[in-house]
């Protein structure tokens, strides 16, 4: 029997990289839905151009990437595809992904998601990218969770209610959760993927990033965290004990006695650990970087105090 798979990419305002996303897909799958969220440039027409179907979400509503990514797959639900491949506009996928996931399929009855090595396509461009590059090499095996491109069941994501719409961040293994409380299982194999731009030039991107990364542990631990997995429960206290109850003791301990502040050593200590694995540089960025994901789980609880869905950042 022929599995057939379709395709839902999601973007705004990707330019040339979505043109090489596209062309990647083409003979791959059978449909391709491009789902636009918001572009200025000319990401429409050239997808249009491309072949593939355009959903252009309403404007008057926030955008997400979960919310894209529902809007692609409800374009398939018509003439369902036996698997469905998630893609990033800024991502090319490897010509020899799918057959090697579909092999894994095969051999997995349980598996609903599968994924591979994601990899940036420029790593030596700045620090920023190198990190992102690291953070993809997840181990491989049974996981937990997948990252924004993935080959996936369609009828098992549909069946657990696809994406939360409202999710800023982290929808992805939000969804794998839910998955997998279903009774599926989350896959990654040692297999090139995708490559993906992500562009991290920028101090200020970086920082925004991880912002979002934090607001995403904080909404996901109080979705979840009481669940036997304790879903984000850890990374949640990670940066809350490191980016906001650190700083606080330290001042506090210096207000009491000048010494206390040889408490803010842990911090430099706690650099030196990390740049025994992966450098100094990556140590220093992530000690800073739990500044910012404290900064993005408190915006979450702040907004969720005071009534309101949308948090501090929205999805580019």
């Amino acid at each position: 029997m022929t599995l057939i798979v379709d395709a839902v990419v999601i973007g705004r305002n990707e330019g040339a990289r979505l043109v090489a996303c596209l062309a990647a897909l083409r003979g791959q799958v059978r449909r391709v839905v491009y789902v636009d969220s918001g572009s200025t440039d000319a990401s429409v027409a050239a997808a249009r151009s491309a072949g593939a179907e355009v959903v252009a979400l309403d404007m008057s509503l926030p955008f997400t990437a979960a919310r894209a990514r529902n809007a692609g797959l409800l374009a398939l639900a018509e003439a369902p595809p036996d698997f469905v491949q998630l893609v990033d506009g800024d991502c090319v996928l490897d010509p020899g992904w799918i057959p090697a996931a579909l092999r894994t399929f095969h051999g997995k009855p349980n598996a609903v998601v599968v994924c591979g090595r994601r990899r940036e396509r420029f790593p030596e461009a700045s620090i920023f990218n190198s990190m992102a590059d690291r953070e993809w090499n997840t181990p491989v095996g049974p996981a937990t969770a997948c990252g924004g491109d993935a080959l996936m069941r369609f009828a098992a994501v549909l069946a657990v209610g696809g994406y939360r719409d409202d999710l800023i961040a982290g929808e992805e293994p939000e969804l794998c959760l839910r998955l997998r409380r279903a009774g599926g299982t989350i896959w990654r194999i040692d297999a090139e993927m995708t490559l993906h731009d992500a562009a991290l030039l920028r101090f200020g991107q970086w920082w925004t990033r991880m912002v979002r990364s934090g607001h995403a542990f904080a909404e996901g631990a109080d979705l979840h965290g009481a669940g036997p997995e304790r879903y984000w429960m850890v990374e949640t206290r990670r940066a809350l004990l490191w980016g906001a109850a650190g700083p606080v003791i330290v001042i506090a301990a210096t207000l009491i006695h000048p010494l206390g502040l040889l408490l803010a050593l842990v911090y430099p200590a706690q650099m030196a650990r990390l740049a025994r694995r992966g450098g100094w540089r990556w140590g220093l960025l992530t000690v800073v970087g739990r500044f910012a994901e404290a900064r993005g789980a408190l915006g979450y609880h702040f907004n969720r105090v005071l009534g309101r869905r949308r948090g501090l950042i929205e999805y580019k």
